[in-house]
């Protein structure tokens, strides 16, 4: 899945979209949600992908709530979707996904 016309374009659309539906991710067992990648840096275009970090709380970690939410996130913003874990952050590229990450933001 590409972008299409109804796709988010930017940073803040996914920011502010995942913050809106924050309440549709408890199912999933959500803990902390970060965007990094090409739109994290504001170097997307019509192709780019949505790179998250996600961290679930830890009795919510299993392969179905994985896959459910990336099927989730790609049917809300439109675009394919790429899910990581910290756990399966690589010792190269980790660091600076750890650097560029911006976690969106919660209600309390």
């Amino acid at each position: 899945m590409t972008g299409t016309n109804d796709s988010v374009q930017t940073k803040k659309d996914i920011l502010s979209l995942i913050t809106e539906l924050h309440d549709k991710l408890e199912p999933f067992g959500v803990k902390k949600l970060g965007l990094f990648g090409s739109f994290a840096r504001d170097e997307q275009n019509a192709e780019s992908d949505i790179d998250f970090l996600v961290e679930f709380e830890p009795d919510q970690k299993t392969f179905d709530n994985f896959i459910h939410l990336s099927f989730f996130l790609e049917d809300t913003l439109k675009r394919h979707v790429e899910l990581i874990t910290p756990e399966s952050l690589s010792p190269y590229i980790g660091p600076q996904i750890l650097k560029e990450v911006e976690y969106v933001s919660f209600p309390s």
